[in-house]
């Protein structure tokens, strides 16, 4: 059975505060979901009650069809979690970490070890298994909470905001471990703010703003269903390409309606509904022998979707 989440009117109410709004949201698959919204959206508290952590004034959340509320156990029988940022004890080695978040979870002796020394190769920690993680940076201590959210070997894992406070290097580093859990073939359901994460690494994206949905679809098609059937991807070049070539050979190709310059070889180009796929016009753009190094979804246009939508959202 492929994995599974859902929540059916999940509501949370703090007094008269709304944090969350009868949220109604349906993933299923080995998918990597990103989950938008900016700061004090409802993420987190949406996430907390996913694994139980606060209980809904209404409705219910499901992991792989088994209601989180009641049926605690075998409902995160099967996901492995990351909520805010945990602390680990900083005399603590990697190895001693995961034996007791693995103890924890009631794992056997035997299978903590064994798991133990697959999640910290999955998180590129081996080398540091048994070094302090008070000497730690905090890249490579948040990887050693993602290796304690996979020790379990869950199908469904829930992050939250796990790049949030990391230096440039950390954050690469937690988008190349995401990529490494995809292969996995697990369900991935990330929250962030980080709308360039959220392009690199994940396949769908839920965008949540003052506790309510605003839409929740495929990466891919978020900016065809928001821009009226263009959307937009990025070029980009070995070596500058000069506005006459664009112009003349790039912009006529089938499927493209415009372009605009990023840079001296960076271009994004405008997409028609009706046009050629995006495999089609990645083999005709590397057909002109011009260098071609990147092609991909344009950031901007999860990016200008996401101000209006969130614009909208507060000005109603």
């Amino acid at each position: 059975m492929a994995p599974s989440i859902e929540a059916r009117q999940l509501t949370k109410r703090f007094g008269s505060f709304v944090a969350l709004d009868h949220l109604d949201l349906a993933v299923e698959g080995a998918v990597c979901v990103g989950f938008l919204g900016p700061n004090g959206a409802g993420k987190t508290t949406t996430l907390k009650m996913f694994t139980d952590l606060i209980f809904p004034t209404e409705g219910e959340a499901f992991i792989n069809g088994i209601s989180v509320q009641r049926d605690r156990k075998r409902a995160l029988a099967s996901c492995g979690d990351l909520i805010e940022t945990p602390e680990i004890y900083p005399s603590l080695s990697p190895n001693e970490a995961l034996e007791m978040s693995g103890a924890l979870r009631g794992m056997r002796p035997e299978e903590i070890r064994d798991r133990t020394r697959v999640v910290l190769d999955e998180v590129k920690m081996t080398e540091w298994a048994d070094k302090k993680v008070g000497k730690f940076s905090k890249g490579m201590k948040q990887r050693i909470n993602i290796a304690a959210s996979l020790l379990s070997d869950p199908d469904v894992v829930i992050l939250d905001e796990p790049s949030t406070g990391l230096d440039p290097r950390g954050m690469a580093e937690v988008r190349d471990i995401i990529r490494g859990l995809k292969k996995e073939r697990r369900l991935i359901f990330m929250s962030s703010h980080i709308l360039s994460e959220v392009v690199d690494v994940c396949d769908r994206v839920a965008l949540l703003n003052h506790g309510k949905l605003l839409f929740s679809d495929t990466l891919a098609n978020v900016a065809l269903r928001f821009d009226g059937g263009v959307r937009s991807v990025e070029a980009e070049f070995a070596r500058p390409v000069d506005d006459p070539v664009v112009s003349g050979q790039i912009a006529s190709l089938p499927g493209v309606s415009g372009w605009s310059r990023v840079d001296a070889s960076r271009i994004t180009l405008s997409l028609k509904a009706d046009g050629d796929s995006r495999a089609e016009l990645l083999e005709r753009l590397a057909a002109l022998k011009l260098g071609l190094v990147s092609f991909r979804e344009s950031r901007s246009a999860l990016e200008e979707v996401y101000l209006r939508e969130i614009s909208t959202g507060e000005g109603g």
